[in-house]
């Protein structure tokens, strides 16, 4: 069986002005491999994963996603982003639309979908993150789990074949985080490629193929969930895992 490589970088640099944010990053991931980012906070995490779809501009390097190069080039980064969906640790959505209105948006605005597929699309996610019956609301009735979940809807609507996660569950209150990874844990048993920055452990041992530790800039240490926790290399790896497990 050949895997199909989504996502590559190759010696990707990234600055801040002075702050070397990534530092020589090298990545692969294979279609429908489940990659889970860890590491404390301003390790570069959240950058590198901004880079994918070109939120964040690298300075040196390369990122190939889906065979296409991510350059200057308005074209590739439009294609790239289609085939790309992200959520965001805070929800992004429009307070003066409904849950709805939010979710249909980018397909009929980009994917030029129209309006009745776009919402029968629409509910079809709603109901698989378990909130079609909030549709018509508007973000500010939903709890905060609620409105993360519309949130991926809303990236799922755009059928990507690659899923990015910052942070899903550090905006929520803790009860709200299991129906948040739930959802996300249905989507990597679906065989969603996906990368998630996230501390949520437990969520790393049971869905990633892969756990990645970063820490100022770099990729220290990229295992498989067993060697992760039971064998770690770095001593920085080590007292990172002391102090959140």
């Amino acid at each position: 069986m050949t895997t199909e490589l989504m996502i590559e970088m190759n010696n990707v640099h990234k600055w801040f002005g002075d702050l070397h944010v990534l530092n020589d990053v090298n990545l692969k991931v294979n279609k429908s491999e489940k990659i889970v980012i860890c590491g404390p906070s301003g390790s570069g995490k959240s950058t590198l994963i901004r880079c994918i779809n070109r939120l964040e501009e690298h300075q040196r390097g390369e990122i190939i996603v889906e065979g296409t190069e991510l350059t200057n080039d308005s074209r590739s980064i439009e294609r790239i982003r289609g085939e790309v969906g992200m959520v965001f640790q805070q929800f992004n959505l429009f307070p003066h639309l409904s849950i709805l209105d939010n979710v249909t948006l980018a397909p009929i605005w980009v994917r030029k979908t129209p309006k009745a597929q776009a919402i029968d699309k629409a509910m079809e996610y709603l109901k698989r993150v378990q909130i079609d019956d909030q549709a018509y609301k508007y973000p500010s009735q939903l709890s905060g789990g609620q409105q993360q979940r519309a949130a991926i809807a809303r990236a799922l609507c755009m059928e990507p074949r690659i899923m990015l996660f910052d942070e899903p569950t550090s905006a929520l209150d803790p009860e709200m985080i299991k129906e948040v990874l739930d959802v996300m844990v249905g989507l990597a048993e679906g065989g969603m490629t996906m990368i998630v920055v996230t501390h949520e452990m437990g969520f790393a041992k049971e869905v990633a193929d892969k756990i990645i530790f970063m820490d100022e800039g770099q990729i220290v240490e990229a295992k498989s969930p067993d060697d992760f926790f039971n064998n770690p290399e770095s001593e920085r790896t080590k007292t990172f895992l002391s102090q959140i497990l």
